[in-house]
């Protein structure tokens, strides 16, 4: 299968030299030159390796990253303009690879490329004592190593969960992170899909109850197998 690479960058010139120097390698590029489109193209497709300008027009590149972190386990390599050293320190505290100053050779970044792929992405988490297992790379969840039918909202709300077991998120935090368009929806639309999240958990195995339910706060997914919502 061809690796794809994700690209987010607003400088059609140098998003054109990234996209013909790793398509040559092989690489099936993709370019969006705004950080919400990006974002919806990951979500919906998914890519092995995201490529990230930090000086985007409609947000931060930061913000990019913070956001798809929530939710996606990939490789990053940042691009900026900006080599101050606290740029680079968020940036990798974020979660970076890597991190490219402009000016830089596309040799390079493709070299960047190959070594980071090759130390390999994770490509599946697994929660001890409840049996799932989301494998990121195919964006499909399983329990005890059966596939989850669950529908775009169920999975991205799992997954948000499963990405950071124990934190609990609010409603609106949900609402923010999973849905395209939160203003469009109401909060309940969270509690209905949670509520189908667990039946069909309960489905596949009757003790699965891994979310929890935060009274007046939210919900959060436990590492524990003994805790109940």
């Amino acid at each position: 299968m061809t690796t794809r690479i994700l690209l987010i960058e607003d400088e059609a010139a140098i998003a054109d030299a990234i996209v013909y120097a790793l398509q040559r390698e092989g690489y099936a590029m993709h370019w969006h030159s705004l950080g919400r489109d990006g974002l919806a193209a990951l979500d919906a497709d998914g890519a092995e390796l995201l490529i990230l300008d930090v000086g985007l027009p409609d947000m931060s590149g930061f913000d990019v990253c913070r956001t798809l972190r929530q939710r996606h386990a990939l490789p990053v390599i940042f691009l900026t303009a900006r080599g101050d050293e606290i740029d680079r320190v968020v940036g990798l505290e974020l979660g970076a690879d890597d991190y490219v100053v402009k000016p830089f050779s596309p040799r390079e970044l493709v070299a960047r490329v190959k070594a980071i792929l090759r130390r390999g992405a994770p490509v599946a988490m697994v929660v001890p004592a409840h049996g799932l297992t989301h494998d990121v790379a195919r964006a499909r969840i399983s329990l005890n190593g059966v596939v989850l039918d669950l529908t775009r909202y169920e999975y991205r709300l799992l997954a948000l969960l499963l990405a950071q077991p124990e934190r609990v998120f609010s409603r609106t935090q949900l609402m923010d992170a999973v849905w395209e368009d939160p203003a469009a929806s109401f909060e309940r639309s969270v509690d209905t899909h949670i509520k189908s999240l667990r039946a069909k958990l309960r489905e596949h195995d009757a003790a699965c109850d891994p979310i929890r339910t935060h009274r007046g706060l939210g919900y959060s997914l436990s590492w524990q197998a003994d805790r109940a919502p």
